[in-house]
């Protein structure tokens, strides 16, 4: 028996160190890569290592944003929030790049935002919310 609890043991801590820290709340993918205002994008988020780290969300919200030398008027573009079954191991969607100010040669990513419940400091339920994103082209015509 203390074979197989530690086998065990050692089986899970090798799962949770091959996530590396920004994996916790989701691993997002986008393709196309390099699109225009209207294209269609397909966007997969894998969440078995939030889910292995102990993050089980219930929402994704995906935007579009310009995280690098934002002159601070460019606001996040929200591409959707969805609702994550419990115990659901990715998160896939088609939309369109909406018709937004997008500024030719900035840099923008899709960022996800990742909402899910933990327990607090006396034990009630808390919600907290940490992000990861993808670099993206957005062509300006």
């Amino acid at each position: 028996m203390k074979f197989f609890i530690s086998t065990a043991i050692i089986a899970l801590a090798h799962v949770v160190a091959a996530c590396d820290e920004a994996q916790r709340f989701g691993i997002l993918t986008v393709s196309p890569t390099t699109v225009r205002a209207g294209d269609t994008i397909n966007l997969n988020t894998d969440l078995r290592c939030a889910a292995e780290l102990g993050i089980n969300p219930i929402f994704l919200d995906y935007s579009i944003e310009n995280l690098v030398n934002n002159n601070g008027f460019e606001l996040p573009l929200l591409l959707a929030r969805r609702a994550i079954p419990a115990g659901a191991q990715s998160d896939s969607f088609t939309t369109t790049v909406p018709h937004g100010f997008f500024d030719a040669g900035a840099n923008y990513s899709v960022v996800i935002n990742t909402v899910y419940p933990l327990k607090g400091s006396d034990g009630s339920q808390i919600i907290q919310e940490g992000g990861t994103d993808t670099p993206i082209n957005i062509v300006v015509n």
